[in-house]
């Protein structure tokens, strides 16, 4: 179907009046056209003409090249003295929980905050906070912001929506707000939701809207372009398996960074991939086939050693199937039960924090470390859940942009 995102409503001249005006822009690779032009060409050139004053860049930097959890620092290049006109450049992810938020000196006198950035659709994926952070920012400093919104990828209906609530004192910024692990909002519902409920006078605020897009729109049902948003999100594929492979960021195990398929390979040297594969039951891995493979990862965990795991393959035809966080909840509970002991936790600092193990940040609280060790099964954790995940619904609807 055809789908025209902000930034395409943008250049055909819809939108709020931006020529000649100085504005700062929040992006990243993926903020490009229907015609792959990025999103700084688009705005400068007419009918937009606004002129940009600064660059603002977000986790993995403005050119999406850092790794995960790598600072994108000044040194780098990124806010370095620019050259003749070229506005300068910001990284919106250091290396403090500090660096996240802009400083208002760095909007350089924009009257606009301009942010295009490509969401994925889990709340873990820290793009939607950083737009959410920067436009608070923005707003208290007087600055007027317009979000160029887009499609979720993994689609928006609400038997889509997995994950429950985040507990009190376990927000982070893999979390930054309380919503479900796949929320089924658009970067631009989602910043509107976050600001109001935080008591943030959001008057300043303009969404674009994409255009034509539909809640029961996944990726592959629209013309939107697929351009990789962060290095190791090379595919729709990768996207929808996320929202519950993400969860082995808070694991010893490999998420498959370091191949060409990350969180759809994953595994560890020392799991037997067909035994996992048979401890899967297939009410658990709806639309997913589950092949046993051997990889190497070349970087992070157990580069260069082969990891026995399996690949997570999406059925032709099923995507809207899937459920993967309950999947990855089955994987997790069935690796532990088969590790012999192996299976571990991340114990290092994640994401700013270091007074809590990775996984409760990503799960939201302790519950799925408690419940993983003492072998419950996913379907109870669905259950267990679906009180917070009701919850979020609910309070999600004032918000909704779009038709389903």
């Amino acid at each position: 179907m055809s789908v025209r995102t902000g930034l395409d409503r943008l250049a055909a001249g819809d939108g709020p009046s931006l020529a000649g005006i100085p504005i700062a822009l929040l992006c990243h690779p993926a903020s490009v056209s229907r015609t792959y032009e990025h999103v700084r060409a688009v705005v400068g050139a007419p009918p937009v003409g606004a002129r940009v004053v600064s660059l603002l860049g977000p986790e993995h930097g403005i050119d999406a090249a850092a790794q995960d959890m790598e600072p994108v620092v000044e040194a780098d290049g990124e806010g370095a003295a620019p050259e003749q006109d070229t506005p300068p450049v910001y990284s919106l992810y250091g290396d403090t929980y500090e660096s996240l938020k802009p400083t208002p000196e760095m909007f350089h006198g924009a009257e606009w905050l301009v942010c295009d950035l490509q969401d994925i659709g889990s709340r873990y994926y820290t793009y939607v906070w950083t737009a959410a952070m920067a436009a608070e920012v923005a707003l208290r400093s007087g600055i007027k912001v317009l979000i160029l919104d887009r499609p979720n990828p993994l689609g928006g209906l609400e038997r889509w929506v997995e994950g429950g609530a985040i507990e009190p004192g376990q927000e982070s910024f893999v979390g930054y707000h309380d919503v479900s692990v796949r929320h089924g909002m658009t970067l631009g519902e989602l910043v509107v939701m976050t600001l109001r409920e935080r008591g943030v006078e959001a008057a300043g605020l303009t969404v674009l809207q994409a255009a034509g897009w539909r809640r029961r729109d996944m990726a592959d049902a629209t013309d939107v372009p697929w351009v990789m948003p962060s290095p190791n999100m090379p595919t729709l594929d990768s996207a929808t398996v996320y929202p519950g492979q993400c969860l082995l960021e808070g694991t010893s195990l490999s998420e498959g960074r370091g191949t060409t398929r990350p969180f759809e390979l994953f595994g560890a040297p020392w799991l037997d991939g067909q035994a996992l594969a048979r401890a899967i039951s297939p009410e658990d891995a709806p639309g997913l086939g589950l092949r046993p493979v051997c990889f190497r990862p070349m970087f992070q965990k157990h580069a260069g050693v082969t990891c026995g795991g399996l690949q997570l393959h999406v059925r032709a035809g099923a995507r809207a199937e899937v459920r993967s966080l309950r999947t990855s909840w089955a994987l997790l509970a069935a690796c532990w039960r088969l590790g012999g002991g192996r299976a571990r936790w991340r114990t290092e600092p994640y994401e700013f924090v270091a007074d809590r193990p990775a996984i409760d940040l990503l799960a939201g609280g302790a519950w799925l470390r408690a419940a993983i060790e003492s072998g419950a099964r996913a379907g109870e954790l669905v259950r267990a859940q679906e009180p917070g995940r009701r919850a979020f619904l609910a309070r999600r609807r004032p918000f909704l942009l779009y038709p389903d």
